[in-house]
């Protein structure tokens, strides 16, 4: 069922204020926080938690607190610039899986982008992505009023911060307290290597055991594990804890007794139980798409009926510019060894992959970008056997289309909340986007230099894992498999697809979650634990009057919101003042 929007009409007449500089401007240097940030969030938990009210606090904190006429007109532009700016950086799980396949020596995999082809190869995508999308307001948002859960959440913060009461002191004041520890326990952290061998300093983690000490299965000391664990609820976060206990407690001694592994390292672990959480996790995400094949059938039919309003975004500029950014992306891909045509043809398959993608967020809160990049990976396995570079980089077009248009239409729905203008709306992500694309080509080198990628101590990424794994399956063939992983393989994507199957029934809330599960075996067990901590504490929150329409808890989500932040984006700021040569890691 839709929930019903709780905004008030927006007042007509001069004192409105939206499109204003000051909210341009906040707009882009929120944009670049979020965007700076977000990598590392994502990179470390194989996700990325809702960037939206994360943005919508930052933007009250920039400008809320400075000027009493601030409207929340202006924050909702504020916060859909960061929500585009974080689904640009999210993409920098393909760098990360670039940076993978080039650890296999035996596929011969050099390709590397420099900081400007990550620039202008994220920005045409993105912008393609925004552009395709605008259409599909009025059909997707009007019409049909898919909730986009994420959304409301947004402008429900923006909703409360705007009132200015209690309720919103108290948690404009849990996320600013939240912020601050996080990033004191993230400098005071081992893992950060900014202080010696200090009494004072703290342990990267709690292990379980000599076991968990080599599998990095214990309970982390990570409040930004702690505050996502609290946002993604109890169910997923126990299916991602039975996910880490089958990959860092069962499989572990069973591979050595088996003669699979010849010593507990857990990179060599890994390798193995990666292929099992693929199956699970693709065969999780593809399912969920078949049993939506109405969906698809529905979103064709209706297309051409979609009443499309020029004056939101003038659809002039909407081909202009999806020309103009196809032509950028066959020129840089050019400039990479890639034909013209499996550009285009990654652009034209991207498609109706993307208006999947968009209707299944909007009904689900699921954003199935992987699974779509996956669905192309599978295509160019195809149309060019063995060209790996060929089959990342389209499917990395397809993985930014589909975000970035999950990312506008997110937006619109906020935007419908508030009474918003969807062309200023446009305007903002138009702008933010590119802003993104600058963040994660200057901070991905800087967080792969300091913290490393994959390996044993280096940020695992399980998203790229899955992503590069996927890649090297198309290009060897079963035979390149691991022994066993074929067997586990298969039974994996048998679980999964019966899980998905059974998440459509009354059962769902006794079935566990297939992609829970899939990525809780790619993600350190120590985060993970950490992470299930987290659901308990949101499980036995005191309930209170400071609660949403819906029932979250502000004071919660703020904090939680503080935890996120704060660790983020110390984990960006010494990597820059480590190049800077200002601090010199231990």
């Amino acid at each position: 069922m839709t929930p019903p929007d709780t905004a008030a009409p927006a007042p007509a007449g001069p004192a409105r204020k939206e499109f204003t500089t000051r909210a341009v401007i906040a707009s882009l240097v929120i944009s670049a926080v979020v965007g700076a940030s977000y990598p590392y969030i994502v990179l470390k938990l194989g996700f990325g938690p809702n960037v939206s009210v994360v943005a919508a606090f930052l933007g009250f904190l920039s400008l809320g607190l400075v000027f009493r006429d601030f409207s929340r007109w202006e924050n909702n532009l504020i916060q859909s610039a960061g929500t585009a700016a974080g689904q640009t950086a999210f993409l920098c799980v393909i760098m990360a899986a670039f940076d993978m396949l080039r650890m296999d020596p035996s596929l011969h995999f050099t390709f590397q982008l420099s900081p400007l082809q990550t620039f202008l190869w994220l920005s045409s995508a993105g912008l393609l992505g925004v552009l395709l999308s605008v259409p599909m307001r009025r059909h997707f948002v009007v019409d049909e009023k898919l909730p986009y859960p994420d959304g409301m959440a947004a402008g429900e913060t923006i909703l409360v911060l705007d009132e200015r009461g209690h309720g919103s002191r108290t948690a404009t004041r849990a996320m600013g307290w939240g912020s601050v520890a996080s990033a004191l326990v993230m400098t005071l952290r081992g893992d950060t290597r900014l202080l010696g061998d200090v009494w004072y300093r703290i342990p990267e983690m709690l292990p379980f055991g000599a076991l968990g000490a080599r599998m990095n299965m214990g309970v982390s000391w990570s409040l930004l594990s702690l505050g996502a664990g609290m946002l993604v609820g109890l169910r997923v976060n126990l299916s991602m804890l039975v996910g880490a206990f089958l990959s860092w407690v069962i499989a572990p001694p069973l591979l050595l007794q088996h003669g699979v592994i010849e010593d507990l390292v857990r990179r060599k672990v890994l390798l193995w139980v990666m292929w099992p959480a693929t199956g699970m996790l693709v065969a999780g995400g593809l399912t969920a798409l078949f049993l939506r094949w109405s969906i698809l059938v529905k979103t064709f039919r209706n297309l051409s009926s979609a009443e499309i309003d020029a004056g939101d975004f003038p659809m002039r500029w909407v081909i202009g510019g999806v020309i103009v950014c196809s032509a950028l992306t066959v020129w840089v891909q050019g400039t990479l060894g890639i034909p013209m045509w499996m550009t285009l043809a990654a652009i034209v398959l991207s498609l109706p992959l993307m208006l999947v993608g968009l209707r299944v967020f909007g009904e689900t809160n699921w954003g199935p970008v992987s699974a779509m990049s996956n669905m192309m990976q599978a295509v160019f396995g195809l149309l060019a056997p063995g060209h790996v570079m060929a089959n990342m980089v389209a499917s990395g077009v397809t993985g930014t289309i589909a975000s970035e248009s999950e990312g506008l239409m997110q937006a619109y729905r906020t935007g419908e909340m508030m009474g918003s203008k969807p062309r200023y709306l446009t305007y903002v992500q138009l702008m933010a986007v590119p802003v993104g694309a600058a963040t994660v080509a200057l901070v991905y080198p800087l967080l792969r230099d300091t913290y490393g990628i994959g390996g044993e101590n280096g940020l695992q990424s399980p998203i790229s894992q899955k992503w590069a794994g996927f890649a090297t399956l198309l290009s060897k063939g079963l035979s390149a498999l691991p022994a066993g992983a074929i067997p586990a393989l298969g039974i994996a994507v048998v679980l999964g697809i019966l899980f998905t199957i059974l998440e459509g029934t009354k059962w769902r809330k006794w079935c566990p979650s297939p992609t829970g599960i899939g990525i809780g075996m790619l993600v350190p067990g120590s985060a993970i634990v950490t992470m299930f901590l987290g659901a308990l504490v949101a499980a036995f929150w005191p309930k209170s009057a400071n609660r949403t329409s819906d029932g979250e808890n502000r004071t919660m989500t703020a904090l939680a919101s503080g935890f996120i932040a704060g660790e983020a984006l110390v984990a960006v700021i010494v990597p820059i003042l480590v190049a800077l040569r200002i601090v010199k890691l231990m």
